[in-house]
Parts: structure tokens; sequence; C-alpha cells
């Protein structure tokens, strides 16, 4: 498997990030995936998300957003998250011009990848994967965080857990329905949690999880 380290710009502001391209031998599609609010590309659940998903033949381009590769612990504005999103989704196409291409990201990455797609088509890409959609702020249910999905024009996959305090499955499985027939799926993980942590006693561990949501990914883009 070829796993290469690599620097891309993220606008004239923003400056250099940094990304992690992997390639496994068999791949048959490419995803640029961008992290969460709290933790950059080399967390636990990116660098296994990434492995699992090249045990399903799913390249990957793992990003940064500026305010992590600054060492800052607050995100960018929206604008800036919006741009990098861009531009990671470019240079992952540059890295693998021969596969198609899937977009998302964990948390905040995958909000701020339909978001961007929700304003101005993101060249290339085929389908947006969301592992774990926040909805919403913890207790303060509300649907708002998902109006602009209505203007995303692609299909659409939602990995969420039962116990997500980011996302009340009461909103959000009527938010899914309500959006353009056939352009959202929504796969429910039992036990699993906002970071996709399961407890002892489901008799689970994470990595079941990481393989349950790799395949789950790889089913949904041969339908795509």
């Amino acid at each position: 498997m070829l796993e290469r380290s690599l620097h891309f710009t993220a606008g004239r502001s923003s400056g250099e990030v940094s990304a992690v391209f992997m390639r496994p031998e068999n791949a048959r599609w490419l995803m640029a995936l961008a992290h969460g609010a709290g933790a950059g590309m080399q967390h636990a659940f990116m660098t296994g998300i990434a492995q699992f998903l090249a045990r399903r033949a799913i390249a990957s381009f793992r990003y940064q957003f500026p305010y992590i590769e600054q060492g800052k612990r607050t995100p960018d504005p929206q604008p800036i998250l919006i741009n990098t999103v861009r531009c990671a989704v470019a240079a992952a196409r540059e890295c693998a011009q021969d596969l198609p291409l899937l977009a998302g990201g964990k948390s905040l990455g995958g909000r701020m990848t339909s978001t961007a797609a929700s304003q101005e088509a993101l060249a290339g890409v085929r389908g947006i994967v969301f592992f774990g959609f926040p909805l919403h702020a913890p207790g303060k249910l509300s649907d708002e965080r998902g109006e602009h999905l209505f203007n995303v024009r692609l299909p659409m996959l939602f990995l969420q857990g039962t116990r997500d305090k980011l996302a009340d499955l009461s909103l959000l499985r009527p938010l899914c329905n309500r959006l353009e027939q056939g352009s959202a799926t929504l796969h429910v993980v039992d036990g699993a949690d906002h970071g996709f942590h399961v407890p002892k006693k489901s008799g689970r561990t994470d990595d079941d999880v990481l393989e349950e949501l790799s395949r789950i990914v790889a089913l949904w883009a041969d339908g795509v």
C-alpha cells in the first residue's frame, strides 16, 4: 500500500496544510477526508478509518484545517474551512486522477464538506460521507444545521451512533426523509457515541465499529 505525506495550499491567507494520501493496491475509490473540530488528521479515529477504508479498496486523502496546522484549538471561520475543503478536493483529485472521488469527514469536517457543496459543486465529487453529522449542540435539539443539505445535489451517506449527543435520531431521521428522494442514506450504529466508541458491555470493540463503517461506505459507494 502506498502512503505518502504531503502539503497543499489551503488558500492565499491560510498557507500550506498537511495531508496524508493512502492508496491500497486494489483501490476503486478515493475519499477526501476531513477531521472533526477537536482533533486533527492524526487522531485515532482518522487514522483508523483510513486503514479500514483501505481494506475495502477505498483510498483516502485526509487533511488538516489551517487552525490545527497552526496549533490552535478554535476552528477557523467558516469561509476558511469551506475554502480548505475545496482546495483539499482539488489536491486529492491530483493524487489519483484515475479514481472516482468521494468527500466527507468526521463531524465538523463532514458538515463543512456538505456546506461547501451546497454553495457550489465540488468538482469531480460523486458523493458525501458523514462520520457523525453534528446536527446540533449537546442538549440543544434543533435541525437548523441541516438546512443547507437541501441544496446539496449529491448522494449523501449519514453514519450515526445511537448514543450520539450531537445528532438526535428523532430529528435526523425525518430530515433525511425530507431530502430529495434517494439522495440520503442513514446507517445507524447501535451503541456508538459521537466518536463511534461503544460500551464494553456491548461485546464490541472500536475496531468492530470501524469495520462496520468501512463496510457500509464500500457498499454505498458501489451504488453511487
